[in-house]
């Protein structure tokens, strides 16, 4: 592949370097390190002048050091006279702050799509957004992929026999109503009320699930109180095998002890955020999935200009 170059900050290095793996290509060389202040340095060892342009990172936390390394890559690269660039961010953060439901709060997902526009993105290229219409946020194109694929082999793979897919709140009812047609399973909703941004109370369940193999789909498991409490309710319904699936893991505050105690037989995320060794640990449940191949495919169709949505079907 000819004048394409993908860069990789610090956010997840082994899935870039599994992408490019995919691509038959090596990484950007860089040199990317921080001042003892802890500002962001960093130097290309490429010559990226009018070449099609790559960056991956996810813009997750701690802190924001991963938001403003991506940032400042998009302006060395813009400065440097690249032709076009990609901002490749497997999870983008701060989309659940996507509307101004009270007053005085931002809409901090607004923010972050100007911020990625204005220091010269062209293009962003992300997995399943938690609102989808953050994509409108953007002046630029927005190609937002699914993990369905991904996950839909991983659960192809167990032996599950009769099933139900749980949507653990409402708003996740038509992404589970996809994978029950899919998969040629029932389909349930959790009847959830929100007391604050971090705890959730189930009340009830839409649908069947007794002595059924359990499926939860959800964009991603943050503290895991929506998903351990839709968990008990599935199980108290008598549920024989429970599977949760999330796209992004970003197992904050007691996640990882809510999960262990939960009861779910088999847990699987994606790399889109990456696993620390303890969590992997303490997790033992835990498959990780990758989406390398998903993204270096939309990497290769942008570059060739070809057709992306295919790969939102699939």
């Amino acid at each position: 592949m000819q004048d394409i170059c993908v860069f990789s900050g610090r956010s997840n290095p082994q899935l870039a370097e599994q992408v490019v793996n995919y691509l038959g290509i090596s990484l950007g060389r860089t040199q990317l390190e921080d001042f003892p202040d802890g500002e962001i340095s960093l130097k290309l060892f490429e010559d990226v002048r009018g070449r099609d342009v790559f960056v991956i990172q996810s813009t997750c936390s701690p802190g924001n050091n991963n938001l403003m390394e991506l940032l400042i890559f998009i302006d060395c690269l813009k400065r440097a006279s690249a032709n076009q660039i990609t901002i490749v961010a497997p999870y983008f953060g701060y989309a659940r702050q996507d509307r101004k439901d009270e007053g005085r709060v931002p809409i901090t997902a607004k923010l972050v799509a100007n911020l990625l526009t204005v220091a010269g993105a062209n293009r962003v290229l992300t997995l399943d957004l938690h609102a989808a219409q953050i994509q409108g946020f953007f002046d630029i194109p927005v190609d937002n992929l699914s993990a369905r694929p991904v996950i839909t082999a991983f659960f192809e793979s167990l032996d599950v026999g009769p099933l139900t897919v749980v949507s653990p709140d409402i708003g996740n009812a038509k992404q589970a109503r996809v994978y029950a047609e899919r998969l040629g399973g029932e389909l349930a909703i959790i009847d959830k009320r929100r007391v604050s941004g971090s705890e959730a109370v189930s009340y009830n369940i839409i649908g069947e699930v007794e002595d059924r193999t359990v499926l939860m789909v959800d964009d991603m498991i943050a503290t895991a109180g929506t998903i351990v409490q839709a968990t008990k309710i599935v199980r108290e319904r008598g549920a024989k095998r429970i599977v949760v699936t999330a796209t992004h893991g970003v197992l904050c505050g007691e996640a990882i002890e809510r999960l262990n105690g939960a009861g779910i037989d088999h847990l699987a995320i994606t790399d889109t955020i990456p696993l620390t060794d303890e969590a992997r640990r303490q997790l033992p449940n835990l498959t990780v999935l990758t989406v390398s191949e998903l993204l270096g495919e939309a990497i290769r169709r942008i570059h060739r200009n070809e057709s992306v949505s295919s790969l939102f079907m699939k």
